[in-house]
């Protein structure tokens, strides 16, 4: 396992990246729980930018298929996320893209984003290896099982049952099998 690192080490680059003059990439992954989504959220106080979530690209409930859930991190729709937000952000140039919302079960309203600075992609299977080209700096964070546990049933104790059975297993599968923290440029356990 990488040496974790402190808040204080992604300060470091995330400033040398932006003085670097150019549009930057961040991708934060992690297991569910681990605080990706906060994490963002104080990176885009502190530099602003655009922040994207892995979760508006779930797949829809056609693409849900057995050989797509046996691909590690096959339970979102990364290539849609790099065809419509990736790929031309990267470019340089606006995009339109419609998340998919889980409550609803439908795409909600469009969200049209513009290149800044910098770009944020949070969420479980955003550093898939398939994506990975597209980042200036890949942020990993780490949790203890345990207190993952803990957040999971404080944030909603209905849905506890599902991710132990269903979504942590297919997130642990796509961590295995995809060395996602050993690909990662810095390393954060979230539960110290």
């Amino acid at each position: 396992m990488r040496p974790v690192e402190g808040n204080g080490s992604v300060i470091g680059r995330m400033e040398r990246l932006l003085t670097e003059g150019r549009c930057a990439f961040v991708a934060i992954d992690g297991p569910c729980a681990s605080g990706k989504t906060m994490f963002a959220a104080r990176l885009h106080d502190r530099f602003g930018g655009n922040v994207l979530h892995m979760d508006d690209f779930f797949l829809r409930p056609e693409q849900r298929t057995p050989e797509r859930f046996a691909e590690p991190g096959g339970n979102v729709d990364r290539e849609r996320f790099e065809a419509e937000v990736l790929k031309p952000l990267a470019a340089g140039e606006p995009v339109r893209y419609r998340p998919w919302d889980c409550r609803t079960g439908d795409f909600a309203t469009s969200r049209i984003i513009e290149p800044a600075p910098l770009t944020v992609v949070e969420g479980s299977y955003s550093m898939h290896p398939a994506l990975r080209g597209y980042y200036d700096l890949m942020i990993c964070l780490a949790i203890d099982p345990t207190e993952q546990l803990r957040r999971l049933e404080a944030r909603n104790p209905r849905m506890l049952r599902r991710f132990i059975d269903e979504w942590i297993p297919l997130e642990n599968r796509y961590f295995e099998l995809t060395d996602t923290q050993e690909g990662a440029d810095l390393l954060i356990d979230t539960a110290i």
